[in-house]
């Protein structure tokens, strides 16, 4: 009986890595993507990295709402946090970035991850893309609250607490805290930052983005400078 219990239960956690990588599968094409993208247009050297689910992808401005950076999207949206963390090797570290900004979360809690599940998935990431770049200057969007997702706010406002936490222990780690100029006087997310959906932000909600973390980059990220670019042109 003992041994029947020990086998049942490495069947069970065998089952369970099966299905997380099956669902990191699904993000197989569009880090294929990517891939075939870099090949045949190389991305710039030490550039900023913005990685992350849709608030990433979507955010197409990225260039002239950082001008004199060099930036790199590599957002793939609905996806979680430790989506980013199993492709690091082959969205992160390529790349060697001079600085990185994270945004994600909002997804895992969707699907029912408890704060502590986020908060732990970002430390798992952060640990993950220093292997190769130890001094690596991180930094973290705060899960944003959104009309689609008001339901959730508790959960966003405890998961920003412990990860706005455990960066504070953490050299070059920041959280970049968007949520109290994205709330209205009420504590109720501002309608007018989002698209129809309720959960993709507008230009007006980018730019409360831009507000936070234009001063981090100032700070940390000089090697993605665009005038210390070989072969940059003169102003």
């Amino acid at each position: 009986m003992y041994r029947l219990t020990i086998l049942l239960t490495l069947l069970v956690f065998s089952f369970g890595a099966f299905a997380k990588d099956a669902d990191h599968g699904k993000w197989y094409a569009d880090i294929q993507t990517f891939e075939a993208s870099d090949k045949a247009n190389p991305p710039p050297a030490n550039a900023v990295l913005f990685i992350g689910s849709s608030s990433i992808r979507f955010w197409t401005t990225l260039a002239t709402d950082f001008p004199g950076y060099r930036v790199i999207n590599r957002g793939f949206g609905g996806s979680d946090l430790d989506d980013a963390t199993a492709f690091a090797d082959r969205i992160v570290t390529p790349y060697h970035p001079a600085a990185l900004v994270m945004y994600a979360g909002d997804n895992d809690l969707e699907g029912g991850d408890a704060p502590e599940q986020v908060r732990d998935d970002f430390a798992d990431f952060v640990v993950k893309v220093r292997r190769a770049q130890p001094d690596l200057p991180i930094a973290f969007i705060a899960i944003k609250p959104s009309v689609a997702r008001i339901a959730l706010l508790p959960n966003i406002l405890q998961t920003n607490k412990l990860i706005r936490d455990w960066a504070a222990t953490q050299k070059d780690v920041a959280f970049l805290d968007v949520v109290p100029a994205m709330l209205n006087a009420q504590g109720q997310p501002r309608p007018d930052l989002f698209i129809a959906d309720g959960l993709h932000m507008n230009t007006k909600g980018y730019a409360l983005w831009v507000a936070q973390v234009a001063p981090w980059l100032a700070g940390h990220a000089m090697a993605a400078k665009d005038k210390q670019m070989p072969n940059a042109p003169t102003p």
